[in-house]
């Protein structure tokens, strides 16, 4: 059976857009899909991520929100899901995004178990230690965010000389560019990030998958 079809009535008694962003937008009535997925996300990660709360002032917007990320960093991929989460916080950091830096920076922390890893990558992706690969990958994923009216065949080029497939490829760009939108996005409206995930995975642990 479909969740949605069994959610609890669709207010959005979770927040408000104007609470977590510098514009006065109110919550629409959440569609039973949104309530459901927004009570899955209580259940799994114990908050729902402010984004969702500000895009819930329209079920269109938040839906499209919702199902366009699901499907870059968490539908399969070539790209691991903690390789895509690098690929947020370069893209993050180079446009200086503070809600996505936050809540990426905790993923990647999360995902690798390694709270260092999160903190290079925010502050200078060249000082992680990833591998040759994964460096490959976020000089691309840079050049998108940065400068992509430059990227040439070269800059591909160097994707497939490390090992990446035209599908990967594909997939790397989308996710930098998803990431440069949202950051204007948060940037622009003044989203602010969950308090909660400052003090995620702020210790050495195993990694998630």
């Amino acid at each position: 059976m479909n969740p949605s079809e069994t959610a609890l009535p669709c207010n959005n008694s979770i927040g408000n857009p104007k609470d977590v962003t510098a514009l006065a937008l109110d919550a629409a009535e959440l569609s039973p899909g949104m309530a459901a997925y927004f009570t899955k996300c209580r259940e799994k990660i114990g908050f729902v991520p402010n984004v969702l709360i500000a895009y819930s002032h329209d079920m269109a917007k938040l839906e499209a929100f919702a199902n366009f990320y699901n499907d870059l960093m968490l539908a399969p991929s070539g790209l691991t899901k903690l390789e895509r989460e690098m690929i947020a916080v370069v893209v993050s950091a180079e446009n200086r995004c503070w809600y996505c830096l936050v809540a990426h920076g905790a993923a990647v922390r999360q995902l690798s178990g390694e709270p260092a890893l999160g903190e290079a990558l925010a502050l200078n992706y060249r000082q992680a230690k990833v591998t040759p690969k994964q460096r490959a990958m976020l000089d691309f994923a840079l050049k998108v965010a940065r400068a992509s009216a430059e990227i040439e065949g070269a800059d591909r080029d160097r994707l497939r000389q490390v090992g990446f497939s035209e599908r990967d490829i594909w997939d790397i760009a989308a996710v930098a560019s998803f990431f440069a939108m949202s950051n204007r996005m948060a940037s622009a409206t003044g989203m602010q990030p969950n308090p909660e995930y400052h003090a995620q995975a702020r210790l050495p642990g195993p990694a998630k998958k």
